[in-house]
């Protein structure tokens, strides 16, 4: 077991977001489901309880402990694409798999997680500063899904 585990609140369907995430993103895998010993105060004996799952390598461990609480975009996977193909490949499965969209690269799945969804060529404009930030971050602030070839326009000038 890693020592440092992401844990994410699902209703009570983490199973299924997880076999969701394994199908999606590549070194992502459900390692295992865990169920009730006994009934709990959002289910019974017998219900899934926790899936252990990755997502980009990332360890992560899926709790079906009710409608208590919601996620929010205080917390999001951050996913780096290499080209548009890749962005579009990740962007619309999630989005088609009953998420939303909104704006500047981030979606949000049909469990609420959020998502940015980042090329790489954005990461690299806005890490070199300057005027080549500037026109990579304001043409990203007019999108939705990132559109590399308009982030690559805006860079160079």
């Amino acid at each position: 077991m890693p020592k440092n585990t992401i844990c994410l609140w699902y209703d009570r369907d983490a199973e299924n977001a997880a076999r969701f995430y394994a199908q999606t993103f590549p070194d992502s895998e459900v390692k295992a489901v865990h169920r009730a010993p006994s009934d709990y105060p959002s289910g019974k004996a017998g219900d899934v309880l926790t899936v252990d799952f990755t997502v980009a390598g990332i360890p992560c461990m899926g709790l079906n402990g009710g409608p208590a609480f919601k996620h929010s975009e205080a917390f999001s996977f951050q996913i780096a694409t290499d080209d548009q193909e890749e962005t579009d490949r990740y962007w619309n499965a999630i989005v088609a798999n009953g998420g939303q969209e909104s704006a500047c690269g981030w979606c949000k799945d049909r469990w609420g997680i959020n998502w940015q969804i980042t090329p790489r060529t954005l990461t690299e404009a806005m890490a070199a500063g300057g005027e080549e930030a500037k026109r990579a971050f304001e043409a990203m602030m007019t999108m939705r899904k990132i559109d590399v070839a308009a982030i690559e326009a805006a860079r160079w000038g």
